[in-house]
């Protein structure tokens, strides 16, 4: 493993054909590696040589005989699409209908739901396909009519329907986390606001605001 500031040969260790962890800068040039997982790539990063270029990142692949990175699937690639296939299973109704390659909102959803569950929060079982559907989450409405989706917080069944906490708490705990999700994505760089009398909000792709052309 070594680093190297040029874009000339890289001599890193292992043949072009190894599949693994590499440090790679902005433009996929191999610079080390490989590694064999994203930790080890991550702490040479940590531990390599700042000269003011851009930062260096792990990526997974093959390196090219040219130094450049051939990007491949990784284990937790595959274990990430896993989880939010499984997340997306959990969508309403609502979106059947919706869930077409054509419909902008498709890919919205997905977004939506990918930075959802990037932030470590489950969607909601709001079909109730699974065996887990009264544990609450993020509950995803589509809404056509205004070009986004509906992004809410649904409680736990003990709190949502059986009250253990009292009225009070289940609506404050309701505002927090809508407004706390809301937080998350507009951090996430989607365009978040508040929608209807309630806490909920509605969230559009960053430079999508509503009456848009490709919408209509």
């Amino acid at each position: 493993m070594s680093l190297s500031n040029g874009h000339g040969p890289v001599p890193v260790t292992g043949s072009t054909t190894a599949v693994g962890w590499w440090l790679v800068d902005a433009d996929s040039w191999v610079l080390a590696g490989p590694f064999s997982s994203r930790v080890d790539a991550a702490l040479a990063e940590l531990s390599s040589p700042r000269d003011g270029s851009d930062a260096l990142v792990p990526a997974h692949g093959v390196r090219r005989e040219d130094g450049t990175l051939a990007p491949r699937f990784s284990p937790d690639d595959r274990a990430w699409l896993a989880h939010l296939s499984e997340q997306l299973d959990r969508l309403a109704d609502d979106w059947d209908a919706l869930i077409d390659d054509a419909d902008p909102l498709t890919g919205l959803v997905c977004e939506v739901a990918a930075a959802v569950a990037e932030a470590g929060l489950p969607l909601h079982d709001c079909a109730g396909r699974t065996a887990s559907a009264q544990l609450g989450g993020v509950c995803l409405t589509p809404a056509p009519g205004q070009h986004g989706v509906v992004v809410s917080w649904t409680q736990h069944d003990r709190m949502a329907l059986g009250r253990v906490r009292g009225h009070a708490a289940d609506l404050a705990a309701q505002e927090l986390m809508n407004h706390a999700v809301a937080g998350v994505l507009a951090s996430f760089g989607f365009l978040v606001e508040p929608f209807g009398e309630a806490s909920g909000h509605i969230v559009r792709g960053a430079g999508d605001p509503p009456g848009l052309s490709e919408w209509e």
